[in-house]
C-alpha cells in the first residue's frame, strides 16, 4: 500500500477534525469527510492503474474499490440521517388539492413520506453510480442484416431458408414457431439485451434508449423508455422556472399508461418463449415480486443482488402505496376522481402498515448477509457486512463485530486487505463520532489499537500521534506503547520529536513521557538478570553495555527532556543507578549520571529520593578522585629534577588528602542506609544494603591501600609515618559502633572483614620499619 495513502487520510482527518463542530462542512458532498477519504481511494487506484511497473496485488485494488464505494454509500446516507427533511405536502393532501397530479409527483410524496424509502432509492442510485462499465456490443449496419438477406433471397427464388423466419417484424421469433434469426443476428441479439441490461443496471436509461435507435431497433427505446413516470409540470403542485420548456411540445414526459406498460413487461419477462437476456431485460425494467426470481438470475456480485432486491422493494412500494390512492386520475382514470381521492385504500403511508413494510424491508436485506454470489468477494465480505449495515442504519453492532473479530484473530495482519479493512473501520469510527453518531468506546478503541499496528508496520512513525489521540482515556498509554517500542532505533532527537507529537494533536506531554519511561523501564529489567546472588566484582574488565542495558540507560531520556517531569526522572535515575551499582556496572552508571540533568540535585522533594540521588553523586565523585590519584600516581618517575618532583608531590598529595576526606565524610554519614543488618524491608531497601556491602569495603580498603603504600610520599613536615597514622585511624572509623561500617563486610573473597583486619596489621608492621618495638608508636605520635 502506498505511504502517501495513509498521509493523505491523516491529513483529511486532521483537517476534518479541526471543524468538527460545522456538521454541515463534514457532511459537504464536495469537501466533506466521506467524499475526500473517497476521492483518496480514487486517486490511488489510479495511480496504481498508471504506474504499471508498480501493479498492486488484485486483492489490494478490490479492496480499495470497495473502500471507495462505501465511503460512497455514507456520503449518500449520512447527510439525510443528520439533518431535518424539509416539511412537504402528503400524497393525499396532493390529490385532495388536485386529483390530476401527475404520477411522477406522487411517487416523489410518497417516497418522501417514508424515511426507509427514500433511503433505499439513494441506496440504488448509489448502485447505480458504483456499477460496473456496461458492456457494449459490436456495431451493426442495420437491422438483422444477416437474416434479411436470407428472407430478400427467398422471396426472390421463390424458396425459403430451413429454419429461419421468413418476416422481419420483432415478434416473428416467437409467432413462428421453431424459426430463429441468423447465426450472426442471434447472437448480436442476445449481446445487444446484455448491454441494455447492464445499462439498465447503472441506471443510464437514456444510454440504454440511445443503444437502441443506433441499432435500428426504436421499439426497444419506446419500452425501455415507459419506465419513466408521466409528469407535467404544468398541472403539478410543484415550483418550477417558467421559463423551462421541456422537450416535448405537449408540456408532458414519461409513460401516461405506465401501469399497463409494466403488466406487459411483467408478462413478458415471465415468458418462458423468450430468450434468457431478453427476460432479465424486461425484469430489470418492471422489477416485482413476480419477476424477481428471473431477475435474481442474472446476478452475479453481492452488488447486484442488493440493487435487485432494492428494486423490488421500491417498485412494490410505490406500486402499493399508488393503488391505496387510487392511483389519481392517470392510472385509475375518471371514477377515481368523481368517487373520491382515497378510494377503498384510506390514507397511503398508514403508521402500522408502514412499519410492518419496514420489517419486510429489513428482513429482506437481511437475507443478503448470506446469499450466495459466482462473481466477486463474497457476501460475508469485511466491506459487503460494512455496506449493508450501514443502509440497515446499524453501525454500531457494525463496529463491535469487527472489533470482536480483531480480537479473537479472525483477521490475518499478514493479509492484503487487512491495511485496508483497518484503515476503513478506523476512519469510520471518527467519523461517526465526529458527526455525534453513537459508537461503542470499547469497540473503538480496538479497532484504533489494530490500526495504530499498521501505521506502525508501515513504517509511519509521523501518524501514531494523531490516532492514539482518539483514544480518549487510552490515548496516553497507547501513545506511550508506540514510543517505547522506538526501542534503540531512534536517537534522542528523534525521540524528543515523536514527544512534542503528543502534545500537537492533544495528549499529555508530561503523562506520556513519564508512562513511556516507566514501560521502557519495565521492559528493560524483563530482560535484564535480577539483583540477587553473590555480590559482584568491581575489579575484572567490564564489556560494554549490553543492548538491554542500553534501553535501561536510555529511558531515563523521555522523563529528562521536560522540566515538568524531572521529579519523576529523579526517580527513575534512582531506580536505574540501584540497578546498575547493585550489579558492578559503575561504566553504565557513570554513563547514566552523565546523561542527567544538573537540576536533578537541586530537588528537594521527596526527601527520601533527592538524599538517595545526592549519596550517588558523592560516591561517583569519591570515585572520580580515586581515579585521579591512580592517574597522577602513574605520573611519578625516577628522575625528576626538584621543582618537578615538589609540585608532582603537592598534587599527589593534595589528592590523597582529597579522597581521605570524602571518603571519611561517606563512611560516617549513613550513606544510603543505616541499619545493614535489618534486611525485612522492601526490595528498594535491599538493593541498597547489596549497594553498601558492594561498596563500602572497597572504599575502606582502597583508601587504606593507598594511605599504607603513599606512607613515602608523606609531606616532610608531617613525618614519614602521617599516611600510616591516617590508615589505623581508619581502622577506629570501621570499629566504630556508631557507624557500623563492619556490618557492610561479608563473607565473601576480598570483602572480608578478616582481610581488611589483615591489612592493618600489615600497616603496623610497616610502622616499625623506621626502627623501635612499640608498635602504637605511630598512632600516638
Amino acid at each position: 500500500m502506498s505511504e502517501a495513502l495513509y498521509a493523505s487520510c491523516a491529513e483529511v482527518l486532521s483537517l476534518c477534525q479541526s471543524m468538527k463542530d460545522d456538521l454541515a462542512a463534514l457532511l459537504d458532498p464536495e469537501t466533506g469527510f466521506a467524499p475526500r477519504l473517497r476521492q483518496i481511494c480514487r486517486d490511488q487506484l489510479a495511480e496504481f492503474e498508471d504506474n504499471l511497473d508498480e501493479r498492486a496485488h488484485p486483492e489490494e485494488l478490490a479492496a480499495l474499490r470497495m473502500e471507495e464505494n462505501t465511503w460512497g454509500l455514507l456520503q449518500a446516507l449520512i447527510p439525510a440521517r443528520k439533518t431535518d427533511p424539509e416539511p412537504v405536502p402528503k400524497p393525499h393532501e396532493l390529490l385532495a388539492l388536485n386529483p390530476y397530479t401527475p404520477t411522477a409527483t406522487l411517487a416523489q410524496s410518497i417516497m418522501n413520506a417514508s424515511p426507509l424509502l427514500s433511503e433505499l432509492v439513494v441506496v440504488r442510485e448509489w448502485l447505480h453510480e458504483t456499477a460496473p462499465q456496461p458492456r457494449h456490443p459490436e456495431a451493426t449496419t442495420g437491422y438483422w442484416k444477416f437474416t434479411k438477406y436470407s428472407v430478400m433471397q427467398a422471396l426472390r427464388t421463390g424458396s425459403g431458408r430451413d429454419g429461419l423466419v421468413r418476416e422481419m417484424d420483432p415478434d416473428a421469433i416467437n409467432r413462428e414457431e421453431g424459426r430463429t434469426l441468423a447465426a450472426d443476428d442471434a447472437s448480436y441479439e442476445k449481446s445487444l439485451a446484455q448491454a441494455l441490461y447492464s445499462y439498465i443496471r447503472a441506471g443510464r436509461l437514456d444510454d440504454a434508449v440511445d443503444l437502441c435507435r443506433k441499432a435500428h431497433q426504436p421499439w426497444r427505446s419506446a419500452s425501455i423508455r415507459g419506465s419513466l413516470l408521466f409528469s407535467w409540470k404544468a398541472i403539478a403542485n410543484e415550483q418550477h422556472d417558467d421559463d423551462a420548456m421541456d422537450d416535448d411540445d405537449s408540456g408532458w414526459q414519461g409513460n401516461r399508461h405506465r401501469k399497463l406498460w409494466k403488466s406487459t413487461c411483467t408478462r413478458a419477462a415471465l415468458n418462458p418463449s423468450l430468450s434468457d437476456p431478453e427476460r432479465v431485460l424486461y425484469a430489470s425494467l418492471a422489477p416485482s415480486p413476480q419477476t424477481s426470481a428471473v431477475l435474481k438470475s442474472a446476478c452475479r456480485t453481492w452488488e447486484d443482488h442488493l440493487w435487485a432486491q432494492i428494486s423490488v422493494m421500491c417498485e412494490e412500494k410505490q406500486n402499493s402505496e399508488m393503488l391505496k390512492l387510487g392511483g389519481g386520475f392517470w392510472d385509475g382514470g375518471l371514477d377515481v376522481v368523481e368517487k373520491g381521492v382515497l378510494g377503498k385504500g384510506g390514507h397511503a403511508g398508514d403508521p402500522d402498515e408502514e412499519e410492518e413494510w419496514e420489517s419486510e424491508a429489513v428482513s429482506a436485506l437481511e437475507s443478503l448477509g448470506s446469499v450466495n454470489v459466482l462473481d466477486g468477494p463474497p457476501a460475508d465480505h469485511a466491506f459487503h457486512v460494512s455496506q449493508l449495515n450501514i443502509i440497515l442504519g446499524r453501525t454500531d453492532p457494525l463496529l463491535e463485530v469487527f472489533a470482536d473479530g480483531l480480537r479473537e484473530g479472525n483477521y490475518d495482519p499478514a493479509s492484503i486487505e487487512y491495511p485496508t479493512m483497518t484503515r476503513f473501520f478506523a476512519h469510520l469510527c471518527l467519523y461517526l463520532q465526529m458527526i455525534d453518531i453513537p459508537v461503542a468506546p470499547l469497540a473503538t478503541q480496538v479497532i484504533l489499537e489494530a490500526y495504530l499496528q499498521v501505521l506502525e508496520a508501515a513504517g509511519e512513525r509521523d501518524l501514531i500521534a494523531m490516532y492514539a489521540g482518539a483514544l480518549g482515556d487510552n490515548a496516553v498509554d497507547r501513545y506511550a506503547m508506540f514510543l517505547t517500542s522506538l526501542e534503540l532505533s531512534a536517537d534522542i532527537d528523534e525521540r524528543r520529536l515523536a514527544l512534542t507529537r503528543a502534545r500537537d494533536h492533544g495528549l499529555d506531554m508530561d503523562r506520556v513521557a513519564i508512562a513511556t519511561a516507566e514501560r521502557t523501564i519495565e521492559k528493560a529489567f524483563e530482560i535484564l538478570p535480577p539483583l540477587k546472588g553473590p555480590l559482584p566484582s568491581i575489579i575484572a574488565l567490564q564489556p560494554p553495555p549490553s543492548d538491554a542495558e542500553k534501553l535501561l540507560l536510555r529511558s531515563i531520556e523521555w522523563t529528562t527532556f521536560l522540566e515538568a517531569t524531572y521529579n519523576t526522572g529523579l526517580e527513575q535515575a534512582n531506580v536505574i543507578l540501584r540497578y546498575f551499582l547493585g550489579s558492578g556496572r559503575i561504566p553504565a552508571a557513570e554513563l547514566l549520571l552523565g546523561m542527567l540533568p544538573l537540576e536533578l540535585a537541586s530537588i528537594s522533594e521527596p526527601e527520601d529520593h533527592a538524599t538517595e540521588y545526592l549519596h550517588y553523586r558523592q560516591f561517583f565523585s569519591i570515585w572520580e578522585t580515586l581515579a585521579r590519584v591512580v592517574e597522577c600516581q602513574s605520573l611519578e618517575v625516577q628522575h625528576m629534577n626538584k621543582d618537578t618532583r615538589a609540585a608532582w608531590l603537592k598534587d599527589y598529595t593534595g589528592l590523597i588528602d582529597q579522597a581521605h576526606e570524602q571518603i571519611v565524610q561517606l563512611l560516617t554519614s549513613e550513606w544510603l542506609v543505616s541499619d545493614v543488618e535489618d534486611t525485612s524491608g522492601d526490595q528498594r531497601r535491599r538493593d541498597l544494603i547489596r549497594i553498601r556491602q558492594i561498596y563500602i569495603p572497597e572504599l575502606v580498603i582502597r583508601l587504606h591501600s593507598l594511605l599504607v603504600s603513599s606512607r613515602h610520599v608523606s609531606p616532610p613536615k608531617a613525618g614519614s609515618a602521617n599516611y600510616l597514622k591516617l590508615a589505623l585511624d581508619l581502622a577506629n572509623i570501621v570499629a566504630d559502633s556508631r557507624y557500623k561500617i563492619y556490618e557492610d563486610f561479608v563473607n565473601q573473597d576480598g570483602r572480608r572483614l578478616g582481610d581488611y583486619l589483615e591489612a592493618v596489621r600489615q600497616a603496623i608492621l610497616r610502622g616499625l620499619e623506621g626502627g623501635g618495638s612499640d608498635p602504637f608508636r605511630i598512632i600516638l605520635s
